[in-house]
């Protein structure tokens, strides 16, 4: 990030469009063009991966793969794979919010359907090859997963579980198709993303993307993978990731996640760790690093305690893993979510990384004069945010601040409370960071009942979407005015496109 920028977080799923999900259809690029307009050259996104335990991209059945819900049944249409008569046979859903169980029937039965009408061409067969190293693992954990009615993989039986080669190899020639459908559903995905990309791009805008420090223990990744976790015999986590009691929970964040065997993988020069970092930044322009912090030291808690609070930090890879990654990767563009509980190791780590950090704005007013995350204490090389996607909306944390926090808000602000939320946006606009990030919850002024995503719950979560007629233009005006006044304009390069 060269020049200062501005832009806004949406997770695809919380697009419009008339198959009860977002997706990459024509509402992507209309919401890119939005972005454009308005001298935006930012999207940012939450992990694009299919999602497993309670619908979280955080939660992944495969750090690899695309997420097939987030393919545009209207795009195949286009492409001769379904028929108008197919699309008029979908269900209707609600527009505000996503029922992912039943959306993920609908879309299984639709996808099936062009499937039926797919022919393998040279395209297909060369994105089957040059994806080889993932995706065959992939296609048989997901038929395998259907076969044994969605259960864990350590529930198995141990030929599967262990990988025995000469099963798998017979699953090869008894479920041909089965195989098939789920590596056609990702050649559909990387199509479309290719599409939603390059539209990006033409428009100026630049996508940023995200990547869980941890996988889900019942993924693809852990099945294919198990020597670089902590398993015991039984293939079960002897210790599991999270967080001590922090700002979020007062218990701490227990996610669950295995730990990595970092000494395992160091072994062989974090060859994982690369090729997951290579196809995420093959997707994305930027990756903001979730849980930045776990690479210095993470929290590990025993597998069979109830919350996170029992448990014990422990160090990390360090920096000889991102140098790892830097030299095979090259020029590393990241950006650290350096968020919770944060040491001056942390702070080291990613300055010694040359990492940009995250300043979020709702942190900020806790009286005391030093915080880090008051915009006079913040630097040009960091990211600022109103809120993040674990945050309740800014207009909904507000009201529910206490008195004394609101006073400290509009004090800085030079407002009265019912004024507070314009003069809050351009506080982040305003600020030293390089780029400013707004949810557009908080660029609509919508409250609690639209926040995304709430830590440590799993009901209600990644469920919220926007309707068009939800935007108003005036809105964007005033961050586009913004924007100018603040130095966050593109920047027009020889070409004539921004940079």
């Amino acid at each position: 990030m060269k020049h200062r920028a501005a832009g806004v977080f949406l997770h695809p799923t919380s697009l419009p469009s008339p198959f009860g999900i977002g997706d990459l259809g024509q509402d992507a690029i209309r919401w890119l063009d939005l972005l454009r307009r308005f001298d935006h050259t930012y999207w940012q996104v939450c992990p694009l991966s299919p999602t497993g335990y309670g619908n979280s991209p955080y939660q992944s059945l495969s750090s690899f793969a695309g997420n097939p819900l987030l393919i545009s049944p209207a795009s195949l249409a286009e492409d001769g794979l379904l028929t108008q008569a197919d699309l008029d046979s979908y269900p209707r859903f609600s527009e505000d919010r996503v029922d992912f169980g039943a959306v993920f029937e609908a879309k299984d039965r639709i996808f099936r359907t062009a499937f039926t009408r797919f022919e393998d061409g040279s395209a297909f067969r060369a994105f089957c090859r040059r994806e080889h190293y993932w995706l065959e693992d992939y296609a048989q954990f997901r038929v395998l997963k259907d076969l044994h009615g969605g259960r864990s993989w350590t529930e198995w039986e141990d030929e599967y579980k262990l990988r025995r080669q000469k099963s798998l190899r017979q699953l090869s020639k008894t479920h041909a198709e089965a195989l098939r459908y789920h590596k056609f559903l990702q050649y559909l995905f990387h199509r479309q993303w290719e599409t939603i990309h390059a539209h990006a791009h033409a428009a100026g805008i630049r996508i940023i993307g995200d990547i869980p420090c941890y996988v889900s223990f019942d993924s693809a990744d852990t099945w294919a993978s198990r020597d670089l976790f902590e398993f015991d015999s039984q293939c079960r986590p002897t210790r599991v990731a999270g967080v001590p009691p922090d700002y979020f929970s007062e218990n701490g964040q227990l996610w669950g996640n295995p730990l990595y065997r970092w000494d395992v993988m160091k072994a062989d020069g974090y060859a994982w760790w690369i090729a997951r970092l290579k196809i995420t930044l093959e997707r994305l322009d930027l990756v903001r690093v979730d849980h930045f912090r776990g690479f210095e030291s993470y929290w590990a808690v025993p597998a069979d305690s109830p919350t996170a609070v029992e448990g014990e930090w422990v160090k990390g890879p360090g920096i000889e893993f991102f140098e790892a990654i830097r030299q095979a990767l090259g020029a590393l563009p990241l950006i650290a979510e350096d968020l919770g509980h944060i040491t001056e190791e942390v702070v080291a780590l990613r300055d010694a990384a040359g990492l940009p950090g995250m300043k979020v704005l709702q942190f900020a007013f806790d009286g005391n004069p030093d915080n880090p995350y008051l915009p006079y204490n913040v630097v040009a090389d960091s990211v600022i945010y109103t809120g993040t996607h674990d945050n309740d909306t800014t207009v909904g944390w507000f009201t529910n601040a206490p008195e004394y926090d609101q006073q400290r808000v509009c004090a800085y602000l030079d407002c009265r409370g019912a004024e507070f939320w314009a003069p809050f946006l351009r506080m982040a606009y305003a600020a030293p960071s390089r780029l400013a990030i707004v949810p557009l919850q908080d660029i609509l002024a919508l409250g609690s009942e639209h926040r995304l995503n709430t830590p440590g719950t799993s009901e209600g979560n990644w469920q919220w979407r926007f309707r068009w007629d939800m935007i108003r233009e005036i809105h964007f005006a005033m961050l586009q005015h913004f924007a100018a006044v603040y130095g966050r304009k593109p920047r027009e390069a020889a070409d004539g496109k921004a940079k």
